[in-house]
């Protein structure tokens, strides 16, 4: 009789535990990994083999094995087990392939081949189907300066240029009108060599007119664009006589709006010695600063108003105050620049 209950004991315990085991296992192996679920199968394998050799009379020793070493195999076949644990463990095995078949295919659509095949091309070839000529000539014309000052003096300054990107030709000329009369002007000729990037070297001619006899000059010299976007021009001349000069320009544009830019300016000129007809005496000569705030109405149109200092040095200086002419000298000045 003992027998018989204990028996009956061990099976109601086998029908009811086994679901609450399975239940357990199902929730931890969606979170453990590969060999932790290996060794997780195993510790349930050998729980499983104890359990059958221990409570399951009659029960023989080959089934016991079998049930250690597929225990876990064994815990999923087995009828006990087909409840809510189970179809929720198949669940999570089958979820990711069921959302990888339901996942939206990309929005991109690739492009389709190539209806011809280019095959090799010659260099003018080429240069001639893609527009890759770097050698096309281009010309710009541009009125940096073109100004009246307060006491009527009209100022102005102007380059042209025309050529390719190595090679081109430079046209410059400034000066100012005052009292119906040219006080001082120069035209340059220049031939211009790309020799790096941002940067060219200039060889030419300048001629001098305006009070004064008219003077004749060999220029050479650079120009280009420095760090920071600064504009730069250093030109030096060699003149009849032994005659030498050196002028140096920079500029800069701040922009303030994408319309509004403040330009400050710099123009120094020297000389080797002295011009008493032309009123120039030998070293540094005269310089100038000025600051102009111009609105571009288009970047090729841009009316503006500014101020200029100018100053004369030592026998240029003494030259001015023997004709009667200031020394130093403060203006404010409206104009307009342009260029196409």
């Amino acid at each position: 009789m003992s027998a018989r209950l204990l028996t009956g004991a061990a099976a109601f315990a086998l029908a009811f535990g086994a679901p609450a085991a399975a239940q357990t296992h199902a929730a931890g192996h969606g979170t453990h990994a590969p060999a932790r679920h290996a060794q997780h199968g195993a510790a349930h394998g050998e729980d499983g083999a104890a359990a059958h050799a221990a409570g399951a009379d009659g029960t023989p020793a080959a089934h016991a094995a079998q049930a250690g070493g597929h225990g876990h195999a064994a815990a999923h076949a087995a009828p006990p087990h087909d409840g809510p644990a189970a179809a929720d463990e198949a669940h999570a095995h089958a979820a990711p392939a069921a959302s990888d078949d339901l996942r939206p295919p990309p929005d991109h659509v690739a492009p389709p081949p190539p209806a011809h095949v280019m095959g090799e091309m010659a260099p003018a070839a080429m240069v001639e189907v893609m527009g890759m000529d770097d050698r096309a000539p281009t010309a710009l014309f541009a009125l940096d300066r073109f100004e009246r000052a307060e006491g009527g003096a009209l100022a102005w300054s102007a380059q042209a240029r025309m050529g390719g990107d190595f090679d081109r030709l430079h046209l410059r000329t400034e000066g100012e009108r005052a009292d119906g009369r040219v006080e001082h002007a120069d035209v340059e000729v220049l031939w211009g060599h790309a020799v790096a990037p941002f940067w060219d070297s200039q060889l030419g001619l300048r001629r001098d007119v305006g009070h004064g006899p008219d003077r004749t000059w060999a220029a050479f010299g650079v120009q280009g664009l420095a760090p920071y976007w600064f504009e730069v021009s250093a030109t030096a001349y060699l003149g009849q006589g032994g005659r030498t000069a050196l002028r140096v320009e920079t500029d800069y544009d701040l922009l303030l709006t994408q319309r509004l830019v403040l330009q400050p300016r710099l123009e120094l000129n020297a000389y080797g010695r002295d011009d008493p007809a032309r009123g120039i005496g030998a070293g540094l000569s005269d310089a100038s600063a000025g600051l102009r705030l111009r609105y571009e109405i288009r970047r090729e149109l841009a009316p503006y108003v500014g101020i200029e200092w100018t100053r004369r040095f030592g026998a240029t200086a003494d030259f001015a105050r023997a004709a009667g002419d200031d020394v130093r000298d403060v203006r404010w000045v409206v104009g307009l620049r342009a260029w196409f």
